[in-house]
C-alpha cells in the first residue's frame, strides 16, 4: 500500500458523493451515510433497477459484478426479482436466490469462488438458475431506527433496507441473519 492509499484509509467519508470517489469506504463510514440519508417509501422502488458495487472490505464485494449482476426488479408490492443477471448472450435473467444465496457463506472460505473464471462459468450456468416467478416482496420496515422501504426475500432470512441518495439512486445494506457485517450495494434507475 502507498502513502496516499494510507491517507485515504484513514480519513473519514461523511457523504455518499464522497464515497464514490474512493476505493473502499470503512464500514463504520458506510453505516454513518446510510444511517444520513432519508428512507424511501415502497412505490418509490417500483420499476427496474440496475446494482453495482459500493466497496467496504465485505467477503461478497465484488462478486455479484464478477458474475454479470445487472441488478433488481421490483413489479409490484407483491413481485420481486431480487437477482436480475446479464445472460451471456446479454438478455437479462432473474435468477432463483435460493439456488445461489445459501452458498455466500463459502466465500470466506474458499476466496477463489470470487474469480473472474467462477464468474464466467457461472453466467454460462444462468438457464439452470433462472426462474420466472418473484422471489421477493416490499414492505416497510424500520432499521436502524427509521422506517425504509425493504425488499424482503420469500425463502432466506434476507431483508435488503434502501435509503435515497436522489431520484434515481439509492444505497442498499443486504441484511442477512448470521453475518457480522452489512452487505452495501447501489441501485440505479434502470431507463434501458
Amino acid at each position: 500500500m502507498n502513502a496516499s492509499q494510507a491517507d485515504q484509509n484513514d480519513v473519514k467519508v461523511r457523504s455518499f458523493a464522497a464515497a464514490t470517489q474512493v476505493d473502499r469506504v470503512p464500514p463504520e463510514d458506510a453505516l454513518a451515510i446510510f444511517d444520513a440519508l432519508e428512507p424511501v417509501e415502497t412505490n418509490f422502488m417500483i420499476g427496474a433497477w440496475k446494482g453495482e458495487g459500493f466497496e467496504t472490505g465485505h467477503t461478497m464485494d465484488g462478486m455479484l459484478e464478477r458474475c454479470h449482476w445487472h441488478g433488481k426488479r421490483f413489479e409490484s408490492l407483491e413481485h420481486v426479482h431480487p437477482l436480475v443477471f446479464r445472460k451471456v448472450s446479454g438478455t437479462l435473467t432473474s435468477v432463483r436466490p435460493l439456488l445461489v444465496m445459501p452458498g455466500m457463506g463459502l466465500l470466506e472460505k474458499m476466496p477463489f469462488l470470487k474469480s473472474r473464471f467462477v464468474g464466467k462459468l457461472f453466467q454460462w450456468t444462468l438457464p439452470l438458475l433462472s426462474g420466472r416467478k418473484s422471489a421477493a416482496r416490499l414492505r416497510m420496515t424500520t432499521y436502524r431506527g427509521k422506517p425504509s422501504a425493504t425488499m424482503i426475500y420469500d425463502n432466506l432470512p434476507i431483508n435488503d433496507v434502501f435509503r435515497k441518495v436522489d431520484d434515481n439512486t439509492v444505497l442498499g445494506i443486504m441484511d442477512l441473519k448470521g453475518t457480522k457485517e452489512p452487505f452495501f450495494f447501489v441501485l440505479r434507475r434502470d431507463n434501458a
